[in-house]
């Protein structure tokens, strides 16, 4: 080969790898920058530190309206601090807070109140902050106590019987014993001008009534005396009435008192010897479901009532839980040993969708004296 030639390609390839390893350090350099840069960039974090993480508002009355208290932080960081959101625990509380970024050094503020209205009580809430901080969750805490405010006279009675104010229209007894007497009162408040006289338009015949006084004065007070008595209202279980009153002479029909009681029989002085030789009802099984049935159509079942004591077994009411459901039993007395068969008939009629119902049977057992039956159905409609 020429030596000419062989002295250019030297020449050549010395450049090349010249180009070559300046282009090397050219990467080299901007790598180092990006990674320096990268670095740095990762150095710089907002941090949120806040003088005060808690706050007590003491004992304070509803009255006094809603409560507030500010929160303040700073941002020790590097990087803006940016509040993405703060949520409190519960409606009552509504926090308001600084929605720019907050430089490196500055500070910012969260505003926090407390609405007590209808809350008498204490209260323990949380408020949560959430941020780009390096702490990114912060949780504040505010609590007190709240006293509650004097009521109302109409919060205090909130129900109304014509011009007369109570704090409820109803009356319920609860549990009585069969030939027991009970008595309870209401309460009768006059907020008017006038004075009001109290009579009677009609009384259920196993209760008396009486109003003291029966003229309540503007402004006054007076108080319904109620007596039930259990063995003149000739019926088991669950039973409620209404007392219908006379106001200054007027008969409207919605001056009146609602008035209830679940009539027992005591078995609490029966021996030994009795409550061994007492009737036993059974039923087996307790329940019975229809299955699909169409709208307005009547289905019926048969329990069997088995008396699997000693004694004769009476059955002392049955009663259904609506006017849907017809029961007929066959007899209300089942010597030992024998059943009784009580049909129940269930009327779809306006009715739709999944149907339950119970129908109760009260009898002389003193260990089970109470059975609930229960009826189901699915109803269908042209439309299912």
């Amino acid at each position: 080969m020429h030596p000419y030639i062989c002295l250019s390609n030297l020449i050549i390839t010395n450049k090349f790898k010249i180009f070559i390893m300046k282009r090397v350090l050219q990467l080299m350099t901007v790598f180092s920058l990006v990674v320096a840069f990268g670095f740095a960039n990762a150095q710089e974090k907002s941090k949120i530190t806040f003088e005060e993480m808690s706050h007590d508002f003491g004992s304070f009355k509803e009255s006094d309206g809603s409560q507030s208290f500010t929160f303040s932080f700073k941002n020790e960081g590097t990087a803006p601090l940016v509040l993405s959101n703060v949520r409190a625990s519960c409606g009552c509380t509504t926090p308001k807070w600084t929605r720019e970024p907050v430089a490196p050094g500055a500070e910012g503020s969260i505003s926090v109140a407390y609405n007590p209205k209808n809350r008498p009580g204490s209260f323990n809430k949380t408020v949560t902050v959430s941020s780009n901080a390096e702490n990114g969750t912060v949780v504040l805490r505010i609590s007190g106590k709240v006293e509650p405010r004097e009521k109302t006279l109409a919060e205090e009675y909130p129900r109304q019987i014509g011009p007369l104010r109570v704090k409820t229209n109803y009356l319920s007894f609860g549990k009585i014993s069969m030939g027991k007497t009970d008595t309870q009162e209401l309460e009768l408040v006059n907020d008017t001008d006038e004075p009001v006289e109290v009579g009677f338009r009609t009384v259920p015949k196993h209760m008396t009534a009486k109003v003291e006084p029966a003229k309540i004065p503007a402004k006054g007070r007076g108080k319904l005396i109620v007596t039930y008595n259990s063995d003149e209202a000739g019926t088991y279980g669950f039973a409620s009435h209404r007392i219908y009153l006379s106001l200054n002479g007027s008969s409207d029909y919605k001056n009146s008192i609602g008035v209830s009681a679940t009539i027992e029989e005591d078995f609490s002085n029966l021996t030994p010897e009795q409550l061994a030789n007492a009737p036993v009802a059974k039923f087996e099984p307790t329940s019975f479901d229809f299955g699909d049935m169409n709208q307005g159509e009547k289905k019926s079942h048969t329990f069997n009532l088995t008396n699997n004591g000693k004694t004769e077994l009476l059955i002392r009411r049955v009663r259904s839980s609506c006017g849907c459901t017809a029961v007929a039993p066959s007899t209300k007395v089942i010597a030992p040993g024998e059943s009784a068969p009580i049909n129940v008939t269930f009327d779809s009629r306006g009715k739709r969708g999944r149907q339950s119902k119970s129908i109760t049977v009260i009898t002389n057992d003193p260990k089970t004296p109470t059975t609930t039956l229960r009826i189901s159905s699915n109803v269908l409609t042209s439309a299912s």
